[in-house]
């Protein structure tokens, strides 16, 4: 684990010697996290529904649609690229950065709503659509998992499968209980110590993104501690960090106790749902309790792996040909 803090004393000892200057800098585009796509042109990228999305397409445009939803919220889709791999077996793969996410424009904090999440993923859908009779089929981690799911009891009619790995719920109190199983670790541990410790030097307000994403990322290393339940093989990559959308979204989610399960009886087409053998914050129970609001449901374990199981080649080699499996029986 300390490998990946090797930078830290180093870059402590940069922010003390700035002095000053150390707020002026920290706040430039590009200097503390890469630019998003509203600051270097050079990105890959789409205009829909308002906003300036970091997107890429792989493979052939008439083929069956496949869209990647990454987690967080406010992650990017850079650990799930893993995914391409689908363009080489005939299907049309989109991945998309979601709204203030990873290396997509960032948006205030009160614009953001659950619904405009979902109605992003139809702009997307539309956007690289080929035909009407094109199939589409999410892949959603995590909480893009939970998003595919809001999306299909929204519009139960209009997808066409659906591949959910690790969503930690579809109601409410459900996510929360997962969420606090995932937070059980020493707040003794290195790395969650390391994360805190460079944090406290850096703050920033509300419209500061770059300061809030990278303190974001800092954090986010505490999930690839030793002691982290969630069972990871390494240290997630990333781009950048979505800092206001994931804090945009769960106060929503505490105002709003989201269910997303009272028309998904509806859809009855099987979908394929996976869980990691390692992540010892999930495990059986919940994924046959979450998986449950589905009427038709393949219920699988990956072996070997742990939360971010679609990123490390010990799930993913497990998890591809399942997959690949369920897409061709569709």
């Amino acid at each position: 684990m300390k490998r990946r803090f090797i930078f830290l004393p180093a870059l402590t000892l940069w922010l003390f010697a700035a002095g000053c200057e150390t707020e002026w800098l920290i706040n430039e585009e590009g200097n503390l996290v890469p630019k998003t796509v509203e600051h270097d042109s050079s990105l890959p990228a789409i205009a829909i529904n308002g906003s300036t999305f970091h997107a890429e397409a792989f493979g052939n445009p008439a083929d069956k649609m496949l869209v990647i939803l990454h987690g967080g919220p406010g992650a990017d889709y850079r650990y799930l690229l893993n995914c391409k791999q689908f363009a080489g077996r005939g299907y049309y793969v989109i991945f998309y950065d979601q709204r203030g996410s990873g290396l997509s424009k960032r948006e205030r904090k009160d614009s953001y709503s659950i619904q405009l999440m979902l109605d992003d993923l139809a702009a997307v859908i539309a956007h690289y659509r080929t035909s009407s009779e094109q199939k589409i089929i999410l892949l959603g981690h995590s909480w893009g998992a939970m998003l595919a799911t809001a999306y299909i009891n929204q519009h139960p009619t209009a997808i066409d499968g659906a591949i959910l790995a690790e969503p930690g719920g579809f109601i409410w109190q459900d996510i929360l209980d997962y969420v606090k199983r995932t937070r059980q670790f020493s707040f003794t541990g290195e790395t969650l110590n390391d994360a805190v410790y460079l944090e406290q030097f850096i703050t920033g307000d509300e419209d500061e993104h770059a300061i809030l994403d990278y303190k974001f990322g800092l954090l986010s290393f505490a999930d690839e501690a030793e002691d982290s339940p969630l069972g990871n093989e390494g240290a997630l990559p990333f781009w950048r960090g979505g800092a206001i959308v994931n804090r945009a979204l769960f106060e929503l989610g505490e105002k709003e106790k989201p269910d997303w399960t009272t028309n998904l009886q509806q859809y009855t087409t099987r979908i394929l749902f996976v869980y990691s053998q390692r992540n010892k914050a999930y495990g059986l129970d919940h994924a046959r309790k979450v998986s449950s609001a589905y009427p038709n449901v393949q219920l699988e374990r990956i072996d070997g792996a742990g939360h971010d199981l679609l990123t490390f080649p010990a799930g993913w080699n497990y998890f591809f040909p399942m997959a690949l499996t369920y897409l061709e029986s569709l």
